[in-house]
């Protein structure tokens, strides 16, 4: 990442705007602003952005309806910001790809730190041995976090990536949701690692409803089964 990380930040209350604005350029970020998702979507086309800071309620398309849109075609970094208490909007942000959430109201602090973990997660891995885990037909590289189908890129999220690599460096080995949490730095409740692994298994999964490689260990967590 060269020069310094480009933010947008979007959210319908114009002073947050303007001071999340001001922050965040204090601490060395390039910002740009919008106030709804059709302001972002202009945004995101005309230039490229290391990550989206993404408010859900907003004025027409809602932050979970334009993060499930990026996420079709992308794996732009995406913070969501929701109301105090407003689980469901948590949830259902982190099911249609976000990598992480704050509930307002919020320390700067905290955001500052969030965006910092976000951005590593999503800087590319130095070039070193690789290690690599099979499962069916698919290949995870533990150190790029790439994961393949034949000469095929699977897509993940960074949440999603992280994840995988959890489990993919203990094939064969059951790990509770506080073991993932942790090691993932999800934040949030049990029902967060769910999401992750709902989500994971959407994507390696030939039916989801009855996995093959990500399997749900009863009374123990989850595991990663590497045989083909």
């Amino acid at each position: 990442m060269s020069g310094p990380a480009h933010v947008l930040v979007v959210d319908d209350d114009l002073r947050l705007r303007g001071l999340l604005e001001r922050y965040l350029r204090g601490h060395g970020y390039a910002v740009s602003t919008a106030a709804d998702a059709e302001e972002a979507k202009g945004l995101l086309r005309g230039l490229s952005y290391d990550l989206l800071v993404l408010d859900v309620m907003l004025p027409g398309r809602s932050g979970v309806e334009l993060t499930r849109e990026i996420r079709r075609t992308g794996d732009l970094p995406i913070l969501l910001l929701t109301a105090l208490g407003e689980a469901q909007d948590r949830i259902g942000g982190l099911e249609a790809g976000a990598d992480d959430y704050l509930s307002k109201p919020f320390e700067p602090r905290e955001l500052l730190l969030r965006i910092e973990g976000l951005l590593r997660r999503a800087r590319p891995a130095p070039a070193e041995p690789t290690e690599r885990v099979a499962f069916g037909p698919f290949v995870f590289d533990l150190k790029s976090r790439e994961l393949r189908e034949g000469g095929r890129v699977v897509h993940l999220t960074g949440g999603e990536a992280l994840m995988l690599a959890c489990l993919a460096r203990r094939p064969g080995q059951a790990m509770s949701r506080a073991e993932l949490a942790e090691e993932s730095r999800i934040t949030g409740s049990d029902r967060a690692v769910d999401v992750q692994i709902v989500r994971l298994r959407r994507k390696i999964e030939d039916d989801p409803r009855q996995p093959r490689h990500l399997l749900t260990m009863r009374g123990e967590g989850y595991v990663l089964r590497t045989v083909r």
